[in-house]
């Protein structure tokens, strides 16, 4: 004797509707993780060039002209 709801076509029917919205979750929680962690915000030019700049890697001159030529 099997039991009783696996036969029933309440489970047929809506099983695999339910196989679907599971996968379909799975799917979006996946790509939401994967977008989260490159979501790093971007640096703008003037940024770096301050961090060049106090890391030693370009001298007061140079860091002067590039930040002219960045906001021009």
């Amino acid at each position: 004797m099997m039991p009783w709801f696996s036969n029933g076509p309440f489970f047929h029917g809506f099983g695999g509707l339910f196989m679907i919205l599971f996968w379909v979750m799975l799917l979006l929680i996946c790509i939401s993780l994967v977008r989260k962690g490159d979501s790093r915000e971007k640096e703008t030019a003037e940024e770096i060039l301050k961090k060049r700049y106090a890391r030693g890697e370009i001298s007061q001159e140079e860091f002067a002209r590039m930040k002219k030529e960045i906001r021009d």
